[in-house]
């Protein structure tokens, strides 16, 4: 078998979740309706804080930065997705392979973070509620939010220059609807152990302490709620964290689901399709999940429709 250098290795393919040509319109119809209902949702949930002053508060801050990164990771993935399946083309470039993976990585540590400081929000609203608005200021949000996404950026540009030390095949397949980095080390010629260590070292970074930061905040949370004596007050506060929990039960549990997929079943594909929940079904419930649960959100989006149907 001959080796290339990286730099010779001009396209990747990328076999998605079929080739079954009879599939093909089906699943361009279902992942463009997916994307563009993910798209309205979460630029409505932007726009719905960005115009009411009521929602001007750090807990709605955090929202509309996950609503962000949702948009972002769903674009990274989803329209390379559909240019394949339309124009029937499974190629994509070393150069393009590489920034949709470190793009892909960026935006998923980004949302660990972001759900890990909404976690401290809210445990800071319940436990401190006296001290939220000193604790909570605006500098500490903006601050966190930096934090976080230079930690990610660094994270992500890190695992994926490494990738430029790898040495490939011709004729790369990946047997994923995007470059998954894990897919693409798999896909050289050379030794991807340090690869594997990084990656494992920037997963239990990202997905273990931010994991175990948030569990940490809802464990003080239920001990301070269950020290309320009334159950209406108890019921309120744990209704302030009622949609961080569904978003996080969701990523978190489908993160899991795919973590497990891939250990338990040799079969890629199959890895490829329990992805699919973990990076574009998730992004599509977010909205739905914070204006469903949430009065003072859907009060905002109804102004805001409001708005939009004067005007037009």
């Amino acid at each position: 078998m001959r080796f290339t250098n990286q730099t010779a290795a001009t396209n990747f393919l990328l076999l998605g979740l079929s080739s079954d040509p009879e599939l093909q319109p089906v699943m361009f119809g279902l992942f463009l309706s997916i994307y563009l209902v993910t798209m309205v949702g979460n630029l409505f949930i932007i726009l719905a804080i960005i115009l009411d002053s009521h929602l001007h508060t750090p807990m709605y801050f955090f929202i509309s930065n996950l609503s962000l990164t949702d948009l972002f990771t769903s674009t990274t993935t989803i329209p390379k997705m559909l240019v394949n399946i339309h124009e029937q083309n499974l190629t994509i470039t070393f150069a393009g392979c590489l920034s949709q993976a470190c793009f892909a990585m960026l935006f998923a540590s980004l949302e660990c973070c972001l759900l890990a400081a909404m976690a401290y929000d809210r445990y800071v609203a319940i436990c401190y509620p006296l001290r939220y608005t000193v604790i909570m200021n605006w500098r500490l949000c903006i601050l966190l939010i930096i934090f976080s996404l230079l930690s990610s950026s660094v994270n992500a540009l890190l695992l994926s220059l490494t990738v430029l030390w790898l040495s490939f095949c011709k004729d790369l397949e990946i047997p994923h609807f995007f470059c998954e980095i894990t897919q693409v080390i798999k896909a050289a010629c050379s030794d991807i152990f340090i690869n594997n260590i990084l990656i494992y070292i920037a997963g239990l970074t990202f997905g273990g302490i931010t994991f175990a930061g948030i569990i940490f905040s809802y464990t003080e949370i239920v001990s301070s709620v269950l020290k309320i004596s009334s159950v209406q007050g108890r019921f309120k506060a744990f209704s302030t964290c009622g949609s961080h929990l569904s978003v996080v039960s969701l990523f978190y549990g489908t993160g899991l689901g795919v973590c497990i997929s891939s250990a338990v079943t040799d079969s890629p594909r199959m890895t490829a399709v329990a992805t699919v929940m973990y990076t574009i079904v998730t992004q599509m419930l977010n909205p739905f999940i914070y204006s469903l649960r949430n009065k003072d959100m859907k009060e905002a989006l109804k102004k805001l429709i409001g708005r939009m149907t004067f005007l037009c």
